[in-house]
């Protein structure tokens, strides 16, 4: 198991893969110090938290390069996802009591009511592109909530991995109460098996998610999947274009492009596709593409060689199908698995660049009749995990997001992010269950009914 710096290709570090015994033998120990950690107060557990975050913050810059060294993320998005994961962990180590507390409900008997308990030991396999906040987003409600935690980080990010077990150590927490497997993949399935793991999460691609579900439903053990999206962003006519577009290429430049929400598909009409053609290629010419670790780098290298050529693929797949490439499309010369900002315009149906998720810096313009044929668009995918859109009705926009949009997340004028205290999750190939805010907490407790005579 390598990490591979992928500015450079230079070897970051190697590690062994553990054997099944050692597996084994980490998921006993995890299962018994959850059975010690149940036991403790919301008060307990909170203190333990915010020793955490302070720890975060505490080594932001060091766990920033380690971001940088392993996957590329440029220096300054990789501080600002430090301090999100501390984010998160403070604030369920505020609201964690209150979120769990006793729910009492009028029924037949003299008192009944609905306590909620923790399963025991929870397995998350967890995704390389944003190494700290996806494993804080599961481990700050799971710990809380009373629950040990095995962490399947992804292989080219195994020092991110044991980074954070060693600052829920260092934080006070049991000591075998958050451990790293460093395992592959093939690893996965009997891990979920394994009697002291009661439930499994993960964030990553479709593929990964079907097997995780077909896993996890042999054994009878819940799972939350958060899968890939090709988020449709649409931009109506009556939208406020600089603005519009500035959120829309912000949002298809976080992490290089290589991130679940972002704006991967600008749905516009007709009647304005020029004018926002030209807004993007100017917007994404304009960004700074090189080394990650200087601070005004915008776009960093894609995480893996094989990634980047998977994304050029797609490219140029679209192309020959008939899209016209304004900018970019090239893989530029030198070391480093470096891909341009590109933008791509004239995408329809039965191009790569219409049905599957770009992973990585391609915008993608797909025309529009008028607004109903950008919705009908919009929902023609396989994905809903993120949308947007852009209007000067606000009123219409709201009941677009509510109502005509099938996406976990629907945004009206700004682009598409996870926040502590909002459900974070899809729908269709997307995923299920939620992560984040009160019901991110409650899917891996037991919802316990109590029943008195």
């Amino acid at each position: 198991m390598e990490s591979v710096n992928p500015a450079t290709g230079e070897l970051v570090a190697s590690y062994p893969e553990m054997s099944s015994r050692q597996v084994s033998e980490i998921a006993e120990q995890a299962h018994r110090a959850h059975l010690e950690w149940r036991r403790t107060d919301f008060v307990t557990r909170a203190e333990r938290m915010r020793e955490v975050a302070r720890l975060l913050r505490l080594g932001q810059q060091r766990y920033a390069e380690r971001m940088v060294r392993e996957m590329g993320k440029p220096i300054r998005q990789a501080r600002a996802e430090v301090e999100k994961s501390a984010w998160v962990c403070d604030y369920y180590a505020d609201n964690a009591e209150r979120f769990l507390a006793p729910v009492e409900v009028a029924s037949a008997a003299s008192r009944s009511r609905v306590v909620y308990r923790p399963l025991g030991v929870v397995l998350a396999v967890m995704p390389w592109n944003f190494p700290f906040w996806q494993v804080l987003r599961f481990a700050a409600p799971t710990l809380m909530a009373g629950n040990g935690g095995l962490l399947k980080h992804a292989s080219n990010v195994s020092g991110c991995a044991l980074d954070i077990e060693e600052l829920f150590r260092l934080a006070g927490f049991p000591e075998n109460l958050l451990r790293t497997l460093l395992i592959g993949s093939a690893k996965v399935e009997a891990v979920i098996h394994h009697p002291a793991v009661r439930a499994v999460t993960l964030t990553g691609s479709a593929a990964a998610g079907r097997a995780v579900a077909s896993a996890a439903g042999a054994a009878l053990k819940k799972s939350v999947l958060e899968l890939g999206g090709s988020d449709p962003y649409l931009i109506l006519a009556d939208a406020d274009l600089d603005a519009a577009v500035s959120a829309c290429v912000a949002s298809r430049l976080i992490n290089s492009g290589q991130s679940c929400i972002a704006a991967k598909r600008l749905i516009v009409p007709r009647s304005i596709l020029p004018q926002v053609e030209e807004r993007v290629v100017a917007a994404m010419a304009g960004s700074r593409m090189g080394d990650p670790i200087n601070e005004d780098t915008e776009v960093g290298p894609q995480a893996r060689p094989e990634l980047r050529d998977e994304l050029h693929a797609q490219v140029v797949g679209s192309v020959q199908a008939g899209a016209r490439c304004l900018l970019g499309g090239e893989v530029p010369p030198g070391p480093g698995a470096f891909y341009p900002p590109t933008v791509l315009s004239g995408v329809v149906a039965g191009m790569a660049a219409y049905s599957e998720e770009l992973f990585g810096p391609v915008a993608a313009i797909l025309p529009a009749d008028d607004e109903e044929d950008a919705l009908r668009i919009a929902n023609d995918t396989d994905f809903g995990l993120g949308a947007a859109v852009f209007t000067a009705d606000l009123r219409r926009g709201e009941q677009i997001a509510e109502d005509r949009l099938e996406a976990g997340c629907c945004f009206v004028n700004d682009f598409v992010r996870s926040d502590p205290r909002l459900p974070f999750g899809g729908v269709k190939g997307s995923g299920y269950g939620r992560e984040l805010s009160v019901e991110g907490i409650r899917e891996f407790v037991n919802a316990k009914t109590v029943w008195v005579r």
